[in-house]
């Protein structure tokens, strides 16, 4: 019986049509479209599309929302105005899903229900808008699922600022596994230029950056450290030389619960150093791993977070080990009374050394943390307070640890290490001084 052809009125877009050709031959991809671009509606076909290719049996294809109620509002209608058309399609409105004659199914879930996903399977996924889910939905759920018929899957959204979807865009770039692209306002031709007009004149610069033109560095006015400013400090280098008399700091960020992460930071003058990050490490592992890059590396100081209890172990050890660490309450007072605790006035320091010397590595986690976190001076002490660990961890899903470890390196200023005539350090000159009148910016420049 010869094959008939069924038009089901989707006329692809330029960019779409790029979209369907990129995809080919890659299992994930990410797509960063404005809003109102058309994204959705070409999730939807290329899901059309592979689930009725599929030769294999009992084919899986999965769209997934933030929450089941965006996935049933924003694609469920144009799944059936599509799939339907298709002889032999079978719908399911309580459940939401289409099976095509050929057994492949397409059916829609919610990021808010993850429990419901886990033990599932899936040939193809379509993750619309990530940066609204939890962490833990990719990395620990759907991950897996597609693991035993090495599915595919595609993230689709418009910038929110740096988290998970903005993670994924910087990582999958010039990975041969991996597909981006990217389509502004004016790329899409999804909207016309009187209505473009009228929305730029309606946002903020910002706002029209990061939802029309697709900018993750569009950051919002409360943004300590713009995304921008971090990028150009993992663009800095300077000659090891130029350190010689600056101290040494180490920033220890004890992890508090079992996804966080504890984080050791290298610090000297205007340099960071790439930091040693563990996973669900206890105490003794990590005051073994300070203890050994103190010997290895000599540092002039060592912060250690004792916040909430968390430090207390990894203090305790090491100072029985004979090591002189200084502890630091994350909600203890600031020494400069314009802050409203000392993580804020830590933060604030950081942020200035970023601004203007700093040297970091080149890290997405460390770039994520650094340009997430925000502050504000409305309260009723009209102190600068930065946002709490608990309120990023909730917006992003994770725990800002690396860059809390770097700004324990700015918890006091710290002396300069005693030299010898030619110039060398001591040796053995761990000393944990930290000096109130004593600048970092004042020596050599840095």
């Amino acid at each position: 019986m010869a094959a008939k052809e069924i038009n089901l009125g989707f006329v692809p877009r330029p960019w779409q049509t790029e979209s369907f050709e990129g995809m080919k031959g890659k299992r994930f991809g990410v797509e960063v479209v404005h809003r109102r671009g058309g994204k959705t509606v070409k999730a939807v076909m290329l899901l059309v599309d592979r689930a009725l290719r599929f030769k294999g049996e009992r084919g899986r294809y999965g769209y997934v929302a933030p929450e089941l109620k965006q996935a049933k509002g924003i694609a469920w209608d144009y799944l059936k105005h599509y799939a339907l058309q298709i002889p032999g399609t079978e719908k399911n409105e309580a459940e939401l899903w289409v099976e095509f004659a050929n057994g492949a199914r397409i059916r829609l879930y919610g990021a808010d229900n993850p429990d419901s996903l886990r033990g599932l399977y899936f040939d193809g996924l379509v993750l619309d808008e990530p940066a609204q889910m939890k962490l833990e939905v990719w990395g620990e759920i759907l991950q897996p699922t597609l693991a035993d018929r090495k599915g595919w899957a595609l993230f689709i959204g418009t910038p929110k600022g740096v988290n998970l979807f903005s993670d994924l865009y910087y990582k999958a770039q010039g990975n041969p596994d991996w597909y981006t692209g990217s389509w502004d306002c004016y790329q899409t031709n999804a909207l016309d230029a009187d209505e473009i007009q009228r929305i730029k004149n309606e946002l903020t610069d910002a706002q029209f950056r990061q939802e029309m033109m697709c900018d993750f560095s569009a950051s919002s006015e409360d943004v300590l450290i713009p995304l921008p400013v971090v990028q150009e400090a993992m663009e800095r280098h300077y000659d090891v030389k130029m350190l010689n008399g600056q101290p040494r700091i180490l920033g220890v960020d004890v992890a508090r619960q079992g996804g966080d992460r504890t984080v050791i930071f290298k610090r000297q003058g205007a340099v960071a150093f790439e930091p040693k990050v563990m996973k669900q490490a206890d105490s003794m592992a990590v005051a073994a791993a300070v203890a050994a890059i103190a010997d290895e590396w000599q540092p002039d100081a060592i912060f250690v977070d004792g916040s909430g209890g968390y430090g207390a172990g990894v203090i305790d050890r090491l100072r029985q080990l004979g090591y002189d660490v200084i502890e630091v309450q994350f909600g203890g007072s600031a020494d400069d009374a314009r802050y409203m605790n000392k993580r804020s006035e830590m933060w604030f320091r950081m942020a200035e050394w970023v601004k203007r010397i700093g040297a970091i590595p080149r890290s997405i986690p460390l770039l994520v943390d650094l340009s997430t976190p925000t502050y504000t001076h409305s309260n009723a002490q009209n102190k600068m307070a930065l946002e709490s660990k608990d309120a990023i961890k909730k917006r992003i899903s994770v725990s800002p640890d690396m860059g809390d470890a770097l700004a324990l390196t700015f918890a006091y200023p710290v002396a300069p290490p005693e030299l010898t005539l030619s110039g060398d350090r001591l040796p053995n000159t761990v000393t944990g001084k930290a000096l109130t009148a004593y600048s970092p910016f004042d020596r050599a420049g840095l």
